[in-house]
């Protein structure tokens, strides 16, 4: 029969997760609720309920068993390129609540709350500045004269040339070394930003400043971080002698995220930014809740699984 499934109140929040473990050419497979994954060096057990996200690069393999432990524990499964350079498909969410993801369609199919998150977002990131007369040209405007000035002082800081922002996904090679660790490091960063999207049950297509993409999402809210994050990150690492840089940023972003406080942080962002006026605890204790309602017009529901059937007369 296998081992008992967690109860969700035994399953660790998102917030409190590891970010995300790649694992390439090895074996998947399940012992009891951890994760295993076997190569010619031996077998690692992950705790499936305390991991965010599993990022399964080429030459893994992995069994039905190991699929329903991660659906069972809300962990999230990325089917990645090599390096995890690259997004192909990923698992199902946490979240048994629609209410984050009801409060995401309602604020972006409004233009007024649309363009109001779209500001909050800018707002969190340059926090010295009042947006909130701001259009969106002149937000994106703003937006790309703090980045550049970031490249520029971190080419300083560092003394690693650069000249711009150039990136082929078919020709990850022919980068230069800044331009790749910042696409390697980049593609962690959504990755694990993904992750906290989907646990937390809204949509990765449903942006605010991004559109037209199935992670709209995911870059609107990766943006918020790649500043203090990435873009330094990738700077540090071209400056040193690496063989392979996607590989070392992957592992620099992983040390950086170590702790969960970046889960932490995902997580009360994307609250703050789509449920501002709720308080934590009662958002937090919602979130699980496994009750199906029905629509009874306007603003109400009713509770599910009952018959509404009119007696005859």
């Amino acid at each position: 029969m296998g081992a008992k499934p967690p109860e969700l109140p035994e399953l660790v929040r998102a917030q409190d997760r590891l970010t995300f473990i790649y694992l390439e050419r090895c074996a998947i497979h399940r012992d009891a609720n951890a994760i295993t994954a076997t190569d010619e060096r031996g077998t690692l057990h992950i705790p499936a309920a305390t991991l965010g996200a599993l990022l399964l690069g080429p030459g893994t393999t992995v069994t039905q068993q190991a699929m329903v432990l991660t659906a069972e524990s809300g962990s999230t499964v990325v089917w990645v390129g090599e390096e995890g350079v690259r997004y192909y498909a990923h698992g199902r969410s946490l979240a048994h609540s629609s209410r984050l993801l009801e409060a995401q369609a309602r604020l972006v199919t409004n233009q007024s709350s649309r363009l109001r998150v779209a500001r909050e977002m800018y707002a969190m990131r340059f926090p010295e500045e009042d947006t909130s007369g701001l259009t969106m040209q002149q937000l994106r405007g703003r937006e790309g004269a703090r980045v550049r000035r970031a490249y520029r002082e971190h080419s300083q800081r560092t003394g690693v040339p650069w000249s711009r922002r150039d990136y082929d996904v078919q020709a990850f090679e022919d980068g230069d070394p800044v331009n790749q660790a910042l696409s390697a490091a980049n593609t962690s960063l959504y990755g694990v930003v993904h992750s906290v999207i989907v646990a937390l049950g809204c949509s990765p297509g449903l942006g605010f400043i991004h559109t037209g993409h199935v992670r709209s999402f995911v870059y609107d809210i990766a943006d918020l971080y790649k500043a203090e994050l990435t873009i330094p990150l990738a700077f540090d690492l071209a400056a040193e002698p690496t063989i392979d840089l996607a590989s070392a940023a992957r592992r620099a972003l992983r040390d950086r995220f170590h702790g969960g406080a970046f889960l932490d942080r995902c997580v009360r962002d994307i609250r703050r930014l789509l449920l501002p006026d709720e308080h934590e605890e009662d958002w937090e204790e919602t979130q699980l809740e496994n009750v199906v309602r029905l629509w009874d017009g306007s603003s109400r529901a009713v509770a599910g699984g009952t018959s509404y059937a009119e007696e005859s007369p």
